[in-house]
């Protein structure tokens, strides 16, 4: 590559190598370094489809002393090298990572070489009650890496640097550079989840995952919990709880609007874990999940999508079917599942075949019904022929989103039985012989 003062051929340098690895000299540490986007809000044009916009301005995120698995050789990372002249025009911002350490940050060593997409949005951040150009400058930093679950939210503070005649100004933020053009922070808060989604049974359990790490010199004492739901367009509170971490037992207050959801006040101050139970879910539960923790002055979310889920009951209205001389239906009949993607096929096996076929006659179809607890019903109607082969099996096979594998059930169809007047009649003279040779 071909080293140039130019800005846009100096961001690649710093962000492609490595496939976003870096080392330094320690063991069991190493550097990351993140491509990102800078928002920032602006202004619409007004009118139609104005309003409010975002700009999105090119910005690295170097993470410093990330830790590393013992079993990480980081003889394959590559050193990070910055900019050999600070550079106004490049946004690089640089933390350390291991106070407080991000969880699961290792991710990201190797996210690019295994072709997932880190998603890296930087925001400035104005803590409650201050003033948007106040020192120190606050950023936040929004960290996803696509097809693992891993996401988090920083709070970066800006350190302070020694102002000289030489000390460069970055041009978009106006913040000092150091000496090696990076925007010095540091992570004092932070909070993460280990989930992006998860899936759970209708009037099951489920735990929704959610934690905080600050800085070892407390922003506050008091830690204010909320998680709520948000689902088609509405928005409700589930839980708040507000704590002290140093005392739980008379300092913690709780406000349950969802009955059967928990959060247990002694992992918030322990573990920072402020992960919320929910019991005996119910399909109005399903939506998106923000988790809110405050610190004082600052605060930072996580969202979890949770989704509820119900199998469905899988049954024929004929447990045999007799040919009759006239057509018949029989009925599969899907019942009390969720969500309402259900899909039902027809298919037969003759006896002369080794492989069923679908019916090119699929039946028609009910209208779907929806019971109170918010599960669905639909039914299959098929119509079978009496010149259907005796020993045709016919299935009815069912696949939801719900089950691992679709679900079939069968009936064997049998040969009509012989008509009831021809064994009536047939009875009959039997029995009028039999009483006639008795009389004689």
């Amino acid at each position: 590559m071909i080293k140039t003062r130019r800005t846009d051929v100096m961001t690649i340098e710093v962000i492609l190598f490595g496939c976003f690895m870096t080392c330094v000299c320690a063991d069991g540490f190493a550097d990351v370094v993140l491509s990102c986007a800078f928002v920032e809000e602006g202004v619409g044009l007004g009118g139609m489809g104005g309003g409010a916009h975002f700009t999105r301005t090119p910005a690295t995120l170097v993470l410093r002393a990330v830790a590393v698995a013992p079993d990480e050789s980081l003889e394959t990372l590559t050193p990070f090298v910055p900019p050999s002249i600070p550079d106004p025009d490049l946004i690089l911002f640089e933390s350390k990572a291991s106070s407080p350490e991000i969880p699961n940050a290792d991710v990201l060593l190797h996210a690019d070489c295994n072709e997932q997409q880190v998603m890296c949005e930087i925001s400035r951040y104005s803590p409650r009650g201050s003033q948007e150009s106040s020192d120190p400058a606050y950023f936040m930093v929004s960290l996803n890496v696509e097809g693992v679950e891993f996401s988090t939210s920083l709070i970066l503070q800006a350190l302070t640097v020694d102002k000289n005649p030489s000390t460069v100004i970055q041009n978009k933020l106006g913040l000092p550079l150091s000496q090696s053009g990076t925007l010095l922070t540091e992570v004092i808060f932070l909070v993460f989840s280990h989930i992006k989604s998860v899936t759970a049974p209708l009037r099951g359990d489920v735990l929704l995952n959610c934690g905080f790490k600050q800085q070892d010199t407390p922003l506050s004492q008091e830690v204010g919990i909320e998680w709520r739901l948000q689902h088609r367009g509405k928005g409700w509170k589930v839980l708040e709880m507000k704590t002290r971490l140093e005392d739980t037992d008379e300092n913690t207050v709780v406000h349950v609007d969802r009955s059967g959801s928990s959060i247990d006040a002694a992992q918030v101050v322990g573990e920072g874990d402020v992960s919320l139970t929910l019991n005996k879910l119910r399909i109005m539960d399903e939506g998106t999940y923000i988790c809110t923790v405050s610190l004082g002055h600052f605060h930072a979310q996580q969202v979890i999508q949770l989704h509820v889920i119900q199998p469905p009951d899988v049954s024929l209205s004929e447990e045999k079917l007799v040919l009759k001389k006239s057509f018949q239906t029989l009925s599969c009949h899907c019942s009390k599942y969720y969500p309402l993607d259900a899909q039902m096929e027809w298919s037969s096996l003759s006896p002369t075949d080794t492989e069923p076929k679908v019916s090119p006659d699929q039946g028609s179809l009910s209208s779907h019904r929806q019971h109170g607890d918010g599960t669905y019903s639909l039914s299959s109607h098929l119509t079978v022929a009496s010149s259907l082969t005796p020993g045709t099996k016919i299935t009815c096979r069912v696949s939801h989103p719900s089950l691992d594998a679709p679900v079939s059930v069968s009936v064997l169809v049998e040969s009509p039985e012989p008509d009831s007047y021809w064994w009536f009649l047939g009875f009959l003279i039997v029995t009028v012989l039999f009483f006639y040779q008795v009389m004689r």
